[in-house]
């Protein structure tokens, strides 16, 4: 799998031939400047939540690339509002099949509301399972023990955990959360982009090595494959 990060949560995957591109925001993002949304492919946009700060670029991409959009009913409705065609609701719990491998919905202890105030619907966090391997996107999430249910009934190769705490879970609560999901390996999002969630970054990831884990931070624009 390859994985680019266009900073903040969004990140782009391609796994079976598919590009999944998860939470966009990246025009609103200062630190995101030098990337062009013009450019950045997908087959299909996992939205995880409704705030502004993972759904910025939605609309304009998924007009562009004609991409179906994954999240909660209520995310969907709201897009189609916005001129959004090809969409598929889901909610927490919940598993469907696509061409590139299997969505599981599971529980993100959050929050969710639209741009313009309107519902949001359940936050959720996404477990991809797929030929090539499973991971899981945690979205925005406190940690919370539910977390342990996808560790017990899979197996996780890689993960997305937010880290950058005041709103979501900080580094010390991620490693236990690795726990929980039964994965040492970690990509961090949700940190930096604003002054609240500025991390230390050597202190995060030796943090993670004296656990056992391995934490990894991308810079915006940088491609690694899994």
């Amino acid at each position: 799998m390859n994985i680019m990060y266009y900073g903040h949560s969004c990140f782009g995957v391609e796994v079976g031939g598919k590009h999944l591109l998860f939470d966009p925001f990246i025009s609103p993002n200062d630190l995101a400047k030098h990337i062009d949304i013009t450019k950045i492919p997908a087959d299909y946009i996992l939205v995880s939540h409704g705030h502004g700060d993972h759904v910025a670029d939605a609309v304009t991409i998924a007009k562009r690339t004609k991409a179906t959009v994954i999240g909660a009913y209520e995310i969907c409705n709201w897009l189609e509002k916005q001129g959004v065609e090809n969409l598929h609701a889901m909610n927490t719990g919940g598993k469907k099949a696509f061409d590139f491998g299997f969505v599981k919905c599971v529980k993100a202890e959050h929050s969710s509301s639209m741009p313009d105030g309107t519902y949001g619907g359940n936050p959720l966090g996404f477990v991809i399972e797929s030929a090539e391997g499973n991971f899981y996107y945690a979205g925005d999430t406190a940690l919370t023990y539910d977390m342990k249910l996808i560790g017990d009934y899979r197996k996780i190769n890689f993960a997305f955990l937010p880290i950058g705490d005041n709103f979501t879970m900080g580094p010390e609560n991620a490693i236990i959360a690795c726990d929980f999901i039964n994965c040492k390996d970690i990509i961090g999002m949700h940190y930096d982009t604003f002054p609240p969630i500025k991390i230390n970054h050597e202190e995060a990831i030796n943090k993670f090595n004296m656990a056992g884990k391995k934490l990894t931070l991308l810079k915006i624009g940088e491609t690694i494959t899994k």
